[in-house]
């Protein structure tokens, strides 16, 4: 169900290109998101993990892609800042890691990338 009075301004940060090289890339199955602005939030909070690289997330298919600096973030923070985006009362949301790999691998970048 969409609530026409939910707003998400999308947060944006520059890729670094150097850090995807040794990033990670971790899959996550996402439940409670209802509409895009859902989805927005879920990446939004993603994304102002610092040390998440890049993040997307697939509403329709309820999952979540982050690239994140194995030194400083752990899959487990990805999964805690899921459901800290729901954090506002009206929304909940939760994840669980469905798969982990090398950036590199799940994102096919050159080797001079």
């Amino acid at each position: 169900m969409e609530h026409q009075e939910c707003h998400v301004e999308p947060y944006e940060k520059p890729v670094d290109k150097e850090a995807l090289r040794s990033a990670m890339v971790a899959y996550l199955a996402v439940g409670g998101m209802g509409c895009p602005r859902c989805a927005m939030r879920v990446r939004n909070a993603l994304l102002q993990l610092d040390g998440v690289i890049v993040a997307d997330v697939f509403l329709e298919h309820g999952m979540a892609a982050a690239a994140f600096d194995p030194e400083r973030v752990t899959p487990e923070d990805l999964v805690t800042a899921v459901g800290r985006a729901g954090n506002d009362g009206r929304h909940h949301y939760w994840a669980q890691v469905a798969t982990i790999m090398p950036a590199k691998e799940a994102m096919s970048l050159p080797d001079n990338a």
